[in-house]
């Protein structure tokens, strides 16, 4: 189990880096919408590119920061109902969710993803709008996106396993998620 745990830490580190990146994407999106608003305004001159670069970036934030969001403890949750159950009840109910329906969620989009992006890849696509950009790298996005989600999922996974084996603190306490 200290093996896995490390591995844990591992896939933690990189989603804080991740969701950290993403924050800087989001200065970048603004950045360039703003920019292009004010030439548009002042110069009567738009570039799709433009627009299409900041649906990039908030794409690029929306799905590559679900394993943060997982991390951070912050995805949506019913917890009205889950404040209710005891630590352990919890912890099970997450160990369920992971196993039978984010990984094959995971697992199906990555599978389904990955050959969209390879044609895109291979074929050069290029957006349909004048001065578009090429399209692999959103579509990268999918695949990707998801493979960090997994990652994050069987980080979460070996932390609720640890916790019932009473090898760490609660996981879904605040203070204690980052203390493995």
């Amino acid at each position: 189990m200290p093996f896995l745990l490390s591995l844990s830490r591992a896939s933690d580190a990189l989603n804080r880096w991740i969701g950290w990146s993403a924050m800087w994407l989001i200065l970048a999106a603004t950045l360039i919408s703003a920019g292009n608003a004010i030439v548009r305004k002042a110069f009567g001159v738009s570039s799709n590119a433009f627009l299409e670069v900041q649906w990039y970036l908030f794409a690029a934030v929306f799905v590559l920061g679900g394993g943060y969001a997982f991390l951070q403890n912050v995805h949506v949750r019913i917890d009205f109902l889950s404040a209710k159950l005891s630590a352990r009840t919890r912890n099970w109910i997450d160990i369920v969710g992971i196993v039978v329906f984010l990984t094959p969620l995971c697992l199906l989009m990555i599978h389904e993803g990955w050959p969209v992006f390879a044609n895109a890849w291979a074929t050069g696509e290029v957006s349909s709008n004048a001065g578009g950009l090429i399209r692999w790298p959103v579509l990268l996005l999918i695949p990707v996106g998801f493979a960090v989600l997994l990652l994050q999922g069987l980080s979460e996974l070996i932390k609720r396993v640890a916790y019932l084996k009473g090898l760490i603190e609660d996981p879904l306490q605040p203070e204690a998620g980052q203390s493995h």
